[in-house]
């Protein structure tokens, strides 16, 4: 028998689907601190003892560090944690620390990674005592709050192998890699970075390529571009050459000379002057104008007080306030563009235990019932009565 033959591969993540229904089970909270107390990721005498930021790759089933100077790089085939810890003021004479745990599900992980990353988020959480705001995002749809953590958001193909599959390197042969680079629509101050397809159909004037076809890296500047987008994409093409010493060309579009990288992707029959492509995921219905348009919020409530499980609609449209939040039970929190869950600090453990599962089951029952929806990309947060981050505390009135 050969050696691959027998093998089971590791599935590509649905990230319509949840695969951790035992997070925060009773076994699980049984194991879970012990098992935070042993994790080396954790136990570097600084986590959760000094505001900073860490970011972590799941490798083969493990928590790996990633190298700070790659802060911000992403790859679809991955997943991803993120500690942000912050000061929030003194208690008893010492500096308090805010905690966000993101965990990152690139549009190719494997289940094996997003239930490890969303397993290990948990975790992390009860290393913090659970004092953490967590939050589930996507490839395709990074919150606000997430983007803002970086200067530059960079998304590439590839990713660490995992299990027995993963993405695998190209065969040594002609390199064509085509990187995006646009300001957030949202209005942030991230630059994005996002490899797209290498066609002149990837092409806007609107913004920044960076074609690097091995022997030569190309700079293609829309004739609409900013500054900040051209200033960001010399800095990538400065990070390139850094480790191969090549030639670079700076093209604008509205030179003759810049149909050679039209050309070069594929488009020499191509005559137009103008060129247009949606972004890449969600950032393609992400502008400075969709973020004004108003969402009504909806507050449902999730409680077994009466001895079975129920989930009720408490407000739809209009304030939520501070008021509508009771200690005793688990919040979902709808405000259009996320969705957050509260966890009054008297909720009961299986309310704890299901805020995930009954969250992405309400985002999937969006994704269902509207058409061409990518209800299910909605960034998803939980924050503990108490605990709430100031994200959160700007949607609700005092």
């Amino acid at each position: 028998m050969a050696p691959h033959e027998g093998l089971v591969h590791a599935k590509e993540y649905d990230i319509k689907d949840s695969n951790v229904e035992l997070i925060g089970s009773d076994i699980d909270h049984r194991v879970k601190y012990k098992s935070a107390a042993a994790e080396p990721a954790w136990n570097n005498g600084k986590i959760g003892q000094e505001a900073g930021f860490s970011i972590w790759r799941i490798e083969n089933f493990e928590v790996i560090p990633w190298p700070k100077e790659r802060y911000g790089e992403f790859y679809d085939g991955d997943s991803f944690i993120l500690l942000h810890s912050y000061k929030v003021g003194k208690q008893q004479g010492e500096e308090k620390l805010g905690h966000d745990i993101y965990f990152w599900l690139g549009s190719k992980t494997t289940q094996d990674e997003a239930g490890t990353a969303a397993y290990k988020t948990v975790e992390l959480d009860e290393f913090l005592h659970g004092a953490a705001t967590q939050h589930r995002e996507t490839q395709a749809q990074p919150s606000d709050e997430f983007l803002s953590l970086f200067r530059q958001y960079r998304v590439r193909s590839g990713g660490v192998r995992s299990g027995f599959t993963h993405v695998e390197p190209e065969e040594p042969m002609e390199i064509l890699t085509l990187l995006r680079i646009f300001k957030h629509p949202g209005g942030g101050r991230a630059i994005i970075v996002h490899e797209v397809e290498p066609t002149w159909q990837s092409l806007d004037e609107k913004d920044v390529f960076v074609l690097d076809k091995g022997d030569k890296i190309w700079v293609w500047q829309g004739k609409s571009c900013s500054p900040m987008e051209k200033a960001k994409a010399a800095q990538v093409v400065n990070d390139m050459t850094l480790a191969k010493h090549i030639d670079v060309e700076v093209l604008s579009q509205l030179e003759s000379r810049s149909k050679i990288i039209v050309d070069l992707l594929g488009g020499k029959e191509v005559k137009q002057s103008t060129f247009q492509s949606p972004r890449p995921g969600s950032f393609a219905k992400r502008s400075a104008e969709d973020s004004n348009i108003s969402h009504p919020r909806k507050l449902f409530r999730l409680s077994d007080a009466s001895g079975q499980l129920s989930f009720d609609l408490v407000k739809d449209g209009g304030r939520i306030n501070r008021s509508d939040f009771d200690g005793n039970d688990v919040f979902l929190y709808d405000v259009g563009n996320r969705l957050w869950v509260w966890q009054g600090l008297s909720a009961s453990e299986r309310e704890k235990a299901l805020w995930l599962k009954v969250a992405q089951h309400y985002v999937r029952r969006l994704q269902d019932s509207q058409e061409n929806s990518e209800a299910y990309l909605t960034p998803i947060a939980k924050v503990v009565e108490g605990y709430e981050s100031p994200a959160f505390l700007k949607t609700v009135e005092v």
